[in-house]
């Protein structure tokens, strides 16, 4: 079947999410691999997606883990620093989705203060016909609930929704659902995999 809508994850796929990655940069390797052994970030990261208060959240980590506040406060303030950058070839195939006709939805792992400053930097971020965001959604990938809700929302039949994500447990559980998937390693296989399924021309993939 041919996909009826395209669904977006947004971390990793167009947006890059590694946080790892900044604090190396910031504190070094040695001293981050120490802190993330100690502390759950992204468990801490999990309790934003589901709802909770970024600034609150984030603080009280800070208040439970007095020798690494410092650093942990870096994730508040310099939040819009470790969600970057944008993967220009991923938001352009997402504008030629839309170009083309092709209702595109996103379906992501948010918080709700986080997404509002994700907003102000990268505009794509409202160009999606529809958005689920699940910290408006009080649950998170991958559990069912949030695949339920999609489709009670969005009013495509499940197998023809194509939903592309970087995380395997996240494309597993949209699997069982009837979903078409792509498992996102980078934007060239996503580009072909939209080329194969007839949705963009392979010029509009370049």
């Amino acid at each position: 079947m041919k996909p009826q809508a395209v669904i977006y994850d947004i971390g990793n796929v167009l947006i890059e999410w590694q946080p790892e990655r900044y604090y190396d940069s910031v504190i070094g390797e040695e001293r981050r691999r120490a802190m993330f052994a100690e502390i759950d970030l992204h468990g801490m990261n999990e309790l934003v997606d589901l709802g909770g208060h970024f600034t609150d959240t984030v603080y009280e980590w800070v208040d439970k883990h007095p020798e690494w506040a410092d650093e942990i406060r870096l994730w508040h303030d310099k939040w819009i620093e470790i969600a970057a950058p944008e993967i220009p070839q991923s938001v352009r195939l997402l504008r030629a989705l839309r170009a083309n006709g092709v209702p595109v939805f996103a379906l992501t792992n948010f918080g709700i203060q986080t997404f509002e400053q994700a907003e102000q930097v990268y505009p794509f971020l409202s160009e999606f016909d529809r958005r689920y965001i699940s910290g408006h959604m009080n649950t998170v990938k991958p559990r069912e609930d949030i695949y339920a809700q999609v489709e009670a929302d969005c009013g495509v039949d499940p197998q023809a929704l194509l939903f592309t994500d970087d995380m395997p447990k996240n494309i597993a559980a949209a699997q069982a659902r009837g979903w078409q998937t792509h498992h996102f390693n980078g934007p060239q296989g996503w580009a072909e995999r939209l080329v194969a399924d007839g949705l963009v021309t392979p010029d509009q993939a370049a």
